[in-house]
């Protein structure tokens, strides 16, 4: 006789804690993906290490500044903050310079990042809708950019 079991088996009680990431380390959640750091500072901001910006965010820290393509944002003492001989990249001052909404819960160390304003802008400057890719029930993927010229209406649902 088959054995029962339940699909997801670790989402099987929803009341009991777990830990999200390893002790010491901080999640932040961007554009559908959640980033583990254990490389982080503290303090009252999200103290993160100067190289993990790209990969959260795709801001790359140079010498002139803070860039994503042609857009940077100059660095000042507020962003790059000196802790026990290191030097940290503060997300939150980030976020907050440059009007990007997010959430942060400080008690298990999990931060939610909406989108960058000025990255959005870029794409309200020309009109055109980023590239998506959907995949329908038959498993076909769909691609907005083979619309082209034609008029779509994109209806987003979710459940959270």
């Amino acid at each position: 006789m088959a054995k029962a079991f339940m699909a997801y088996p670790e989402l099987r009680d929803p009341y009991v804690v777990k830990d999200i990431h390893p002790k010491g380390c901080a999640t932040v959640l961007y554009q559908g993906k959640a980033t583990v750091l254990s490389d982080i500072g503290s303090g009252d901001g999200l103290l993160i290490n100067p190289k993990d910006l790209q990969e959260i965010n795709g801001f790359e820290v140079k010498p002139e500044g803070a860039c994503f393509e042609d857009l940077c944002i100059p660095l000042n003492d507020r962003l790059l903050v000196d802790q026990s001989g290191r030097q940290w990249f503060d997300l939150a001052a980030f976020a907050d310079m440059l009007d990007q909404p997010y959430f942060a819960d400080q008690q298990a160390n999990v931060w939610s990042f909406a989108e960058i304003p000025a990255k959005r802008e870029n794409t309200l400057v020309n009109a055109m809708a980023p590239d998506l890719e959907l995949t329908d029930r038959s498993g076909n993927v769909l691609k907005l950019a083979d619309l082209k010229g034609k008029k779509a209406l994109i209806v987003t649902w979710s459940s959270w």
